[in-house]
C-alpha cells in the first residue's frame, strides 16, 4: 500500500483512525521535526477544529465528494490565500495578523476534505529556489538537512517528504512546485495555464505564469487533487480544453543533456535515459531532441521571468503600501528594477516569451511529450541562493543553472510534471520532468503513474498517523 494521502484518507474513512487522531499525529510530527524549518506559522486549534468537523461528517455517514476527508495538510505562505491563515510571504513587509478569505482554489482544496493547520516556509516573496527567509525559519531537506529543500515551495516539500503531512498546497511561478519536488523525492505538476483557478483577486497571478496545486507523495494523490481543483477557473484566461490521456503508442521526445550551456550531473542524465527506456519498452517511440531546440526559449524565459516578477513586485509593494525598507537586500533590488523597467523593455521580454511558446508548439508537431532532466545536480547546500547582494540577473542565472527547464513551462503556459526515478549513491532523488502540449495534463499524469510503477524511489519517512 502506498504511504500517501489516499491511503491515509482510506484509513480515516474506514474508521481505523479518526481525523482528530490524524491531526494530533501531524501536530506531534510538526513539533518533533521543527528543526527542519518546514512550517512558518502553525494554528493547532484551527487544525483540530477542522479535524473535528471531518469526524462529524463521517459520523453522520454523509455522502460527500471529499476524497481526502480528514487528511491533515498545510498551505503555502504565498499564494492562496486560505481563510484564517495569515500569509506573510516570508517577509517582514507583510502583517502576519491579517488573514483573507479563501481564494477559489483554497475553497476547492478544502472541499476535497483536507484539514489545514498552518503555513509552510518560503523565501521572501518567492524569489528563490531555496526557502531561507531572513525572518526564518530556514527550510532544510529531510533527506540531508545540510541541503536545501528547494523553493519557493520548499517548506511544503520538506513537510511532505518528512511525513508531517501527506500532501501540501504549493505554487509554481518559475519551477516553485517542481524544483522542491525534485529536491525531496516528491511529485509535482505545473498545470496548463488556466486549468486551475487563480482568483478572485489574482494577486499571485503574475501575468499568467503562476500555477497553484500541491506537492504529493504519489501520482494518484496528484491526479485526485488535480481532478478536484481544475476546470471553470473563471478567468482571466479561457478554460483550456483538458484532453483525456491519449491511448496507444506515443512519440516521446528525449532531451538528455544541456549541450554546452549548463553542466548536467551524469547520474541525472542517466535517470532520463532510464525513464526513456522504460517507456520505450511499452511500445512508445523515442525521438532524441538536441539542446539547440531549447536554448533560445530557455534564455527568453529567464529574462521574462525576472522582468515579470520585478514589475509585479514593485506594483504590489506600492498598491499595498508596504515598507520596502523592511525587505531583504535582493528583494529590494527586484523592487527597484520593477520601478525603473520601461514598458518597452517589459514588452520586449513578454514578446520573446510568446516566441518561446511558439518554439515549443513547433516541437510538439513531431512529438507528443518531452522527457527532460528536472535539475542539473543534486539539491544544493543551504546558502546557495544568497540575498545579500543587488544582482537580480545573477539570481535568475543561478536559478536557471540549477533548473534550466523550470521557467520555460511557466512562461509558455505548457504543463509539466516531475517525479523521482531512482536515487543516487547518497540516497538523493533522481528526478525527471515531462512536458506536454497545452491541455494534456492527463497525459502527464498517466505517464507519471507508469514511471512510478517501476518503484525506482521509496519514501524514507512514513506519513504521521
Amino acid at each position: 500500500m502506498k504511504d500517501d494521502a489516499t491511503s491515509l484518507a482510506e484509513a480515516i474513512r474506514e474508521g481505523r483512525l479518526s481525523a482528530v487522531e490524524a491531526m494530533h499525529a501531524a501536530l506531534a510530527a510538526a513539533e518533533r521535526q521543527s528543526d527542519l524549518g518546514a512550517i512558518a506559522y502553525l494554528d493547532r486549534e484551527m487544525g483540530l477544529e477542522e479535524a473535528r468537523t471531518a469526524d462529524a461528517l463521517l459520523a453522520k455517514q454523509s455522502i460527500v465528494d471529499s476524497p481526502f476527508l480528514g487528511v491533515p495538510s498545510l498551505a503555502k505562505d504565498l499564494g492562496g490565500p486560505f481563510a484564517r491563515l495569515p500569509v506573510a510571504a516570508g517577509s517582514d513587509m507583510l502583517d502576519r495578523h491579517s488573514a483573507q478569505p479563501d481564494s477559489d482554489l483554497a475553497a476547492r482544496v478544502r472541499s476535497a476534505g483536507l484539514c489545514f493547520f498552518g503555513l509552510t516556509t518560503v523565501p521572501e516573496l518567492g524569489l528563490s529556489l531555496s526557502s531561507e527567509p531572513a525572518v526564518g525559519p530556514q527550510s532544510r531537506n529531510p533527506l540531508d538537512p545540510s541541503l536545501s529543500s528547494g523553493g519557493s515551495s520548499g517548506g511544503a516539500a520538506a513537510a511532505v517528504c518528512a511525513g508531517i503531512v501527506a500532501i501540501a498546497h504549493a505554487t509554481d511561478a518559475g519551477g516553485s512546485i517542481r524544483v522542491p519536488a525534485a529536491c525531496c523525492g516528491l511529485v509535482g505538476l505545473k498545470t496548463t495555464r488556466g486549468a486551475v483557478p487563480g482568483g478572485p483577486s489574482f494577486s499571485n497571478h503574475l501575468g499568467g505564469i503562476v500555477s497553484e496545486l500541491a506537492l504529493c507523495r504519489s501520482v494518484r494523490d496528484l491526479a485526485t487533487i488535480f481532478h478536484f481543483a481544475s476546470g471553470e477557473a473563471r478567468g482571466p484566461y479561457a478554460d483550456p480544453h483538458l484532453h483525456a490521456a491519449r491511448p496507444g503508442a506515443l512519440r516521446i521526445g528525449v532531451l538528455s543533456n544541456f549541450g554546452a550551456a549548463f553542466t548536467l550531473d551524469p547520474v541525472r542524465a542517466a535517470a532520463v535515459e532510464a525513464a526513456a527506456t522504460a517507456l520505450e519498452a511499452d511500445g512508445h517511440t523515442l525521438v532524441p531532441i538536441a539542446w539547440s531546440k531549447f536554448d533560445h526559449a530557455v534564455a527568453a524565459s529567464g529574462t521574462a521571468l525576472g522582468d515579470i516578477i520585478a514589475v509585479n513586485l514593485a506594483n504590489y509593494v506600492d498598491a499595498a503600501e508596504l515598507d520596502a525598507g523592511k525587505a531583504e537586500r535582493l528583494t529590494l533590488a527586484f523592487i527597484r528594477k520593477g520601478q525603473t523597467l520601461t514598458g518597452q523593455a517589459l514588452w520586449t521580454s513578454l514578446d520573446a516569451g510568446i516566441h518561446a511558446s511558439r518554439a515549443l508548439w513547433d516541437l510538439f508537431d513531431d512529438v507528443d511529450c518531452i522527457l527532460t532532466p528536472m535539475l542539473s545536480s543534486a539539491p544544493l547546500p543551504l546558502g546557495s541562493f544568497p540575498f545579500d547582494h543587488d544582482d537580480v540577473d545573477l539570481q535568475i542565472q543561478r536559478m536557471t543553472e540549477f533548473a534550466p527547464l523550470a521557467a520555460l513551462a511557466n512562461i509558455t503556459g505548457f504543463p509539466a510534471i516531475t517525479l523521482p526515478f531512482g536515487a543516487d549513491a547518497s540516497g538523493l532523488p533522481l528526478p525527471v520532468q515531462i512536458m506536454a502540449p497545452m491541455g494534456h495534463d492527463e497525459l502527464l499524469l498517466a505517464l507519471g503513474q507508469r514511471l512510478e510503477q517501476e518503484e525506482r524511489w521509496q519514501h524514507r519517512f512514513p506519513v504521521a498517523n
